[in-house]
């Protein structure tokens, strides 16, 4: 464990800690800017003199629940959070559910995205968000915005694809991930064993383990107006939020760049 780094961090961050937002007095007895260590101690649930301690680089390695109450008290957001518990050594225990909200400015970008089809899905491959050309080349037949249940469950599918197998290994690899991830999260649970329960096929994709890393992968769709497309995608990563960006194209000047821009000139 760097010792130095990790009371350097801690200083560093506790001295940027505003006792207003804390809702503590900003009298000008303080001595220097932010928290004293005593008022973060209390906040992460930690004696005063462990803290120095730690702060003074003479600590012992502190656990994950210490870790975690000082990542609370210092209001550390999910990258600075990880960063403090691997300068600490320790293993990230998992955050309590998949993030299903989407950031403002990544649902802003998808606008200005006219020519390219584009989702947004979480750890659980809900999709949280799309532009209009991904809602018509990939339909929203039954409200069923789950890319696992339609993968698995047939829900909501308009066409068959060249890399549906490929697709099947890569939601499950994804999802296995989560559960790792996210062993509380109820509504993954209940997507899990609605998968377990209603395809033999996910079963036995789950059972091999797959492994998977975004990246770029082309594939051919038939749609049902548009007919056959052969499509790019390309997948961008929003690391905070457990959430992939993808990007749907066609290389320029092909039948299937025509088409996808018919499929837009229809929505204007």
């Amino acid at each position: 464990m760097p010792r130095t780094e990790l009371a350097r961090f801690l200083r560093d961050r506790r001295a940027g800690c505003s006792p207003r937002r804390y809702g503590l007095p900003e009298d000008t007895s303080r001595r220097t800017p932010g928290l004293r260590r005593e008022e973060l101690a209390e906040l992460a649930h930690l004696s005063v003199d462990y803290y120095t301690r730690l702060e003074q680089a003479r600590g012992p390695r502190p656990s994950p629940r210490v870790l975690d109450g000082l990542a609370h008290a210092l209001r550390l957001s999910p990258a600075e959070r990880s960063h403090l518990f691997r300068l600490a050594g320790a293993g990230e225990p998992p955050a309590g559910g998949a993030v299903r909200p989407i950031r403002p400015q990544v649902a802003a970008m998808l606008d200005r995205l006219p020519g390219t089809a584009a989702i947004v899905t979480d750890a659980a491959y809900g999709v949280v968000a799309w532009n209009p050309l991904a809602r018509a080349l990939l339909g929203d037949e039954a409200g069923v915005t789950n890319l696992a249940r339609r993968r698995f469950l047939g829900a909501g599918r308009r066409y068959g694809s060249s890399s549906a197998e490929e697709f099947g290994h890569t939601v499950v690899a994804r999802l296995r991930r989560a559960a790792d991830r996210y062993p509380h999260d109820p509504a993954l649970a209940a997507l899990l064993a609605e998968l377990r329960d209603g395809s033999e096929e996910f079963r036995r994709i789950w059972e091999s383990r797959p492994v998977h890393a975004p990246g770029h992968r082309t594939k051919t769709v038939e749609h049902p107006t548009a007919g056959r497309l052969r499509l790019n995608c390309d997948v961008l990563l929003v690391p905070e939020d457990d959430q992939e960006v993808v990007l749907i194209t066609a290389d320029p000047g092909s039948r299937s760049a025509h088409a996808l821009r018919d499929l837009a000139s229809h929505l204007a």
